[in-house]
């Protein structure tokens, strides 16, 4: 149709997600580096090309924000709320607060990391927390999600008021067998301590974890959730 080719030259997007330009239900809009783009959601809800969740991550500016090479292989993440990533979304807070379920394509005798962190606390204009992370289990063996080591348990999405989108980046890694984690201070969801300041590209460096192998990601901005949720981190 005449009115999806002037309406990508418009947003400067290529159709990075989903399997048509047919029927785009709505727009949403967030910060890349050098512009906005549009963020249209389609039937599909997976890249169709390893490429496209490559472009996508670099031209949301997770490479180079957090992480050097982006991955090739799409995580597929479901909450209980009914909530599905599809790459680059807004979901909500409300969506987002208790733990999802997530599936890779993950060989039975490998082990792997599974690691959700937020580069943008707590703004992404000022980002003094990069980053915080809401989520890490290690361990994981193949598929077996329930039995990896849950090294900093889940906590869902709290962005501050005011402060626009912020970014939202699972990311899995193989790793080079079973480490030993029994250094890495284990972290409770009913606190915010010692979440701030981590590097996902340094804990992969000092596991030597390669590049990430699956990977995905959503933005969301403050709603009537999020007061709760900090009372939650208060103890």
């Amino acid at each position: 149709m005449i009115f999806n080719k002037v309406l990508l030259l418009f947003v400067n997007l290529h159709p990075a997600v989903g399997r048509s330009l047919n029927r785009p239900s709505n727009l949403k809009y967030f910060r890349t580096c050098r512009r906005y783009i549009s963020n249209l959601e389609y039937d599909s809800e997976i890249p169709e090309k390893m490429s496209d969740l490559q472009s996508l991550f670099k031209e949301s500016c997770i490479v180079p924000d957090v992480i050097k090479i982006a991955p090739s292989e799409i995580l597929n993440v479901q909450y209980p709320s009914g909530a599905t990533i599809t790459t680059g979304k807004e979901l909500t807070p409300t969506q987002v607060k208790d733990k999802p379920t997530v599936k890779w394509a993950a060989k039975d005798e490998q082990y792997y990391t599974l690691a959700m962190v937020d580069p943008d606390a707590p703004s992404r204009e000022s980002p003094k927390f990069r980053e915080w992370h809401h989520w890490l289990v290690g361990n994981i063996f193949g598929s077996e999600m329930s039995k990896g080591e849950i090294l900093s348990d889940y906590i869902g999405s709290g962005p501050p008021k005011g402060t626009g989108l912020h970014r939202y980046v699972f990311l899995v890694y193989k790793q080079p067998g079973k480490c030993d984690f029994s250094k890495v201070q284990k972290l409770p969801n009913n606190s915010g301590d010692k979440r701030g300041k981590f590097s996902i590209n340094k804990f992969a460096d000092q596991f030597k974890f390669g590049p990430p192998v699956a990977g995905n990601f959503y933005v969301a901005k403050y709603d009537d959730y999020v007061p709760k949720l900090y009372a939650q981190l208060k103890g």
